[in-house]
């Protein structure tokens, strides 16, 4: 037998439990088109097109010149991150933490979300997911041999999960309650009562709740994304997860945060250890400086972003296509309109117009029928985009 016989190459349960990559012939399709010289202009990915902010990258090259700062660093990142991230909860939400007990860096909060079933999920156990979501939270689940249990998302209920419909059979095997507000892909929020909810649910059902509380600084229209852990009874049965990608522009620099329940930290620090060997030293000396610095910016950069969120409703509208506003997160989600395949519609509006955008579809079944426009592409290239939706609106 050889080489090329051996069936070296089978992936495990795992990797096949794993949905198909929905996009891959979206992307075959961009990438020959952008061969051809044809001008595609995607509207699909959140990664902010902003600059990092002056100070935060100066911080970052000074560290870097350190030669102190190129070895392992500390599993449990420097005191003076855990330190800054405190300070932090507190400014903004009012949140007494332990830096020793309470707080865990992260190598960007996708890693921590990936890794958190394997802390305490055991084979057969239910993790409940939002539908539609981040992929991460499914995914995870996966890998550590869960039982993902959806939680449709639906426009009538505010894209909130119903707690109260979850078979009580389901709820008593769930181990995890995933969360996610501002929302991706929806750009809904969540009022402090449905988190209150949460909480009680959590306590009845003994079920650790994780909040993914990535956008919590993107928001619009004077109004302020509260943290799950606000909630008096949150830290007993919860975490949150927190990154510095999309609040300071950072997103390729991988350094984020959870914070919350003790006891629950310990459990995920030993994931953690045995898994990565922490942030690098510069990288944490620059979240520190992120942490720390002035945030009045913050504000200024929000403005753009609501401009362009603006820009992006009015054109839907002139598509006939009316949608709410959000006001939190970098997203925009819309109906497909006359209904019908998400994916199809994105694909015709990527042969006709050269613009890409997200199918609902990606983020899980729910997700059928409506699409994402993501606010992160430059004002002119996202001005362009939105020209030709709406001229390929009116030729319909």
């Amino acid at each position: 037998m050889t080489g090329s016989e051996l069936d070296l190459a089978r992936p495990s349960r795992r990797i096949q439990a794993l949905p198909p990559y929905l996009f891959a012939e979206a992307n075959r399709q961009i990438a020959e088109k952008r061969a051809a010289g044809y001008d595609v202009i995607s509207l699909g990915v959140g990664d902010p097109d902003l600059p990092t902010p002056p100070h935060i990258i100066e911080a970052l090259s000074e560290a870097a010149r350190d030669p102190r700062t190129h070895r392992y660093p500390e599993y449990y990142g420097m005191p003076e991150l855990r330190r800054a991230i405190a300070d932090w909860y507190e400014q903004r939400f009012g949140l007494a933490l332990n830096p020793d007990t309470e707080v865990l860096p992260l190598v960007g909060s996708k890693e921590g979300i990936f890794h958190l079933p394997l802390a305490f999920v055991d084979p057969g156990d239910v993790v409940l997911v939002p539908d539609p979501a981040y992929p991460v939270y499914f995914a995870g689940t996966v890998m550590a041999n869960g039982e993902p249990y959806l939680l449709p998302l639906r426009e009538d209920n505010g894209f909130l999960p119903d707690l109260d419909r979850i078979p009580e059979a389901v709820a008593q095997r769930a181990r995890v309650l995933w969360i996610n507000y501002p929302n991706n892909p929806t750009g809904a929020v969540a009022p402090l009562e449905f988190f209150e909810r949460a909480v009680h649910f959590a306590r009845r059902h003994e079920i650790l709740v994780c909040h993914d509380n990535a956008y919590s600084e993107v928001s619009y229209d004077d109004y302020r994304p509260p943290s799950f852990l606000e909630i008096p009874g949150a830290r007993d049965v919860g975490l949150e997860f927190h990154s510095l990608s999309k609040t300071y522009n950072m997103t390729g620099w991988r350094v984020g945060m959870v914070v919350g329940n003790a006891r629950a930290l310990a459990t995920f620090g030993q994931v953690k250890t045995n898994v990565d060997s922490g942030v690098f030293e510069a990288v944490q000396r620059a979240a520190i400086a992120a942490l720390g610095g002035d945030q009045s910016w913050l504000a200024g950069r929000n403005l753009v972003y609501q401009g362009r969120r603006d820009r992006v409703i009015a054109a839907l509208a002139e598509m006939g296509n009316p949608t709410p506003a959000p006001k939190a997160s970098l997203y925009v989600w819309a109906r497909v309109p006359g209904g019908g395949s998400s994916l199809q519609y994105c694909l015709e509006l990527l042969h006709n117009s050269l613009v890409w955008v997200t199918p609902g579809i990606g983020f899980g079944d729910a997700g059928e029928g409506y699409f994402r426009i993501s606010l992160t592409t430059p004002d002119d290239r996202l001005d362009e985009a939105l020209r030709r939706m709406v001229a390929a609106a009116r030729q319909r």
